[in-house]
């Protein structure tokens, strides 16, 4: 895709996003009261499925692991009388490439703004002032839709520098019986996950499967409102010339589209072969981090 061209999506898709100049929230503004009652009307058979894979160890594609350690076991001398407790703390790089997170809105810049036209000086060394995903406190409930390209396509995995276009997302609706529509939590599965698992870990920054840029037009006439993957949504290499991550560019920074990165749907596609549907209540709480860029994740599909 040409910078020509991907200037003309860009524009296009920013002028499409019908809020004003003071609005923070993006595209979780299609998710109304009445949207969530409905999507509540998915919960059928009462099962909750995890979309969040467990905190990963060190390897290729994770050269920054979170890691957790212990600060206190029961069996440890205690300061308070007759209790003792167990302990253990956590710190981990929201934004790397195994681990599940959802991006805030200040986390893309691009032509010197960010989303809405926020300068990129409202975050600095303390946090994000604006666009952080403290604009997520009260969480992301509404009706949630998996399309499973690799599925689709008839195979365990899209392989790494493929893309998803936005025709595949149309036709793998149409395979699913199951179509996406305004406020909708959009989960596109390419088997990333699965093929780390029999394959192994590697540099995914160079080489790893994801949308096309173009498909960013079929989540805007659909009026999706969060978008989520078992990679990060972009392809490496990217196909846009001077542009390292089209999709987050378009869906963060021009649409206002929360992303969910990395997420795993082992558990969620076997589910849902089982009621015979690929549509489900979708509850996403990021944590509350004030100034935060992202948060990690751990949405979770009710069927």
């Amino acid at each position: 895709m040409s910078a020509a061209s991907f200037r003309a999506l860009h524009d296009r898709l920013r002028g499409q996003v019908p809020w004003g100049t003071a609005d923070r929230r993006g595209a979780l503004n299609h998710i109304t009261p009445e949207r969530v009652a409905a999507a509540a009307g998915e919960v059928r058979l009462g099962r909750s499925v995890t979309l969040a894979a467990p905190l990963a160890r060190s390897a290729p594609d994770n050269p920054e692991p979170g890691t957790r350690h212990m600060k206190r076991l029961p069996g440890e001398p205690s300061d308070v009388p007759g209790v003792s407790f167990a302990a253990d703390q956590l710190v981990m790089n929201v934004h790397g490439d195994v681990d599940s997170h959802i991006d805030a809105l200040c986390h893309v810049s691009h032509d010197g703004t960010m989303y809405n036209g926020v300068k990129p000086d409202a975050v600095t060394s303390q946090g994000a002032s604006e666009l952080s995903i403290e604009d997520v406190r009260n969480g992301i409930v509404g009706r949630g839709v998996l399309l499973d390209v690799a599925r689709l396509r008839g195979v365990p995995w899209l392989e790494p520098g493929d893309s998803v276009s936005a025709a595949e997302l149309a036709a793998a609706e149409a395979a699913q019986h199951v179509r996406v529509g305004p406020g909708d939590v959009l989960f596109v599965r390419v088997g990333h996950r699965r093929r780390r698992a029999e394959h192994g870990p590697w540099d995914v920054a160079k080489s790893r499967a994801g949308l096309h840029p173009e498909a960013m037009a079929f989540l805007a006439e659909r009026q999706v409102a969060a978008l989520g993957s078992d990679s990060n949504s972009d392809t490496a290499p990217s196909v846009v010339e001077g542009v390292a991550f089209p999709v987050h560019v378009l869906a963060i920074q021009a649409m206002g589209v929360h992303l969910l990165d990395y997420l795993q749907f082992d558990d969620l596609v076997p589910a849902c072969e089982a009621a015979g549907r690929w549509s489900f209540l979708c509850v996403v709480a990021p944590l509350r981090l004030p100034g935060g860029t992202g948060s990690p994740a751990n949405p979770i599909a009710i069927l």
